[in-house]
């Protein structure tokens, strides 16, 4: 009997021991002895979810200048199942921000430059860009703040919605004409022959930042006609166009 109440002191006295969350748990364990004691995780931290699978202890926050975009769940199809062309479409992804670092630190001066996107916008970048994570079981991306080509609030796409980053410009270029046999367009073969590098400008960004963190104003503004550079670019559709994304040390004049 003795043997038996020193027993239920003791345990007892664990309880009281620890800390109101772990209590209960704690209490479990002791009044179910059939019950396995769970391995222990780091003392204070809560599990926040899980990383390409694994459980994680901690808030996952980028670090820098990267972003975490959760990727927009939708498949790309083409209208009446045929597309005869010599152009490769590259999809590009899309998403929403999720979380961000703190911002590019230039590595000669220190300045810390700030981010260009804020969790809850929607982004737009190359297909290539970043590397694709699973966090809490759904698919993830992290990329740099200088991968988005366009971002934008709302639920859609648009030319009022689409706003350009950094020192991007928004350049539409006219199309290459088509011939049409029997209803059917096809483009003509581009082989041998320069892509077109004159466009207008439709949007710019802010502009970029120099070493000492100002802000350096773009030399172009939207209804300039500019030359750039051959093979720069990136190509977004909004509004059922397809513009050019390109940077404004890749323009070589305007008019």
């Amino acid at each position: 009997t003795v043997l038996v109440i020193m027993k239920f002191i003791a345990r007892a006295l664990l309880l009281l021991s620890l800390s109101p969350s772990l209590q209960e748990s704690a209490a479990f364990v002791i009044n179910n002895p059939s019950t396995s004691t769970p391995t222990p995780t780091s003392s204070n931290h809560l599990l926040f979810g899980t990383l390409d699978g694994k459980a994680i202890d901690g808030e996952f926050l980028p670090i820098n200048d990267l972003v975490m975009v959760k990727l927009a769940n939708k498949a790309q199809q083409t209208e009446g199942g045929l597309l005869l062309s010599n152009k490769v479409k590259v999809k590009k992804n899309e998403g929403t921000v999720m979380s961000t670092g703190t911002g590019k630190i230039n590595q000669e001066s220190g300045v810390a430059f700030d981010m260009p996107v804020v969790p809850g916008e929607n982004v737009i970048f190359g297909s290539y860009d970043g590397e694709q994570i699973e966090y809490n079981g759904v698919k993830h991306a992290l990329i740099r703040d200088a991968d988005v080509l366009v971002k934008y609030e709302g639920e859609k796409l648009n030319m009022e919605t689409a706003e350009m980053l950094r020192d991007n410009i928004l350049v539409y270029v006219e199309p290459k004409e088509e011939d049409e046999i029997g209803g059917i367009l096809l483009a003509k073969s581009s082989a041998g022959k320069a892509k077109p590098t004159i466009g207008e400008v439709i949007k710019v960004g802010p502009g970029r930042y120099a070493m000492n963190g100002e802000l350096m104003e773009m030399d172009v503004t939207a209804g300039d006609m500019v030359r750039f550079r051959e093979f720069t670019g990136s190509t977004v559709e909004i509004d059922n166009k397809e513009y050019s994304v390109i940077r404004m040390n890749d323009v070589l004049a305007k008019f």
